[in-house]
């Protein structure tokens, strides 16, 4: 089986999704996150610098359970970075420094 290479909204999807990841986890040691949620250390480093754009969903799912993350929020945060962006570059809005991944619900 060949994998089609990954678009660029594919990539930038993956690159929202480790800074949303990397944020939660905050000062929390990275190789205590990733033992808890069944990774590698290293498997949790590329997702967060964006290197594995398109993680398993039970790798996601493990590594927002540790970080006390719900799938819903992780989901509703990287959708509204999409809108976000395509609101930017169809010229329907004004980036903010308050928006996307920088924010994160408490």
């Amino acid at each position: 089986m060949v994998r089609l290479p990954l678009t660029p909204d594919e990539l930038e999807r993956g690159r929202r999704l480790g800074a949303l990841l990397r944020q939660a986890r905050g000062d929390r040691p990275m190789l205590d996150t990733a033992l808890a949620a069944g990774i590698s250390p290293e498997t949790l480093r590329k997702i967060e610098t964006g290197r594995v754009a398109t993680p398993a969903f039970s790798t996601i799912a493990a590594i927002a359970g540790i970080l006390d993350l719900s799938l819903d929020h992780v989901w509703a945060e990287i959708q509204q970075a999409e809108i976000q962006q395509a609101e930017i570059q169809s010229g329907q809005s004004t980036p903010t420094a308050a928006v996307g991944v920088d924010r994160l619900a408490s």
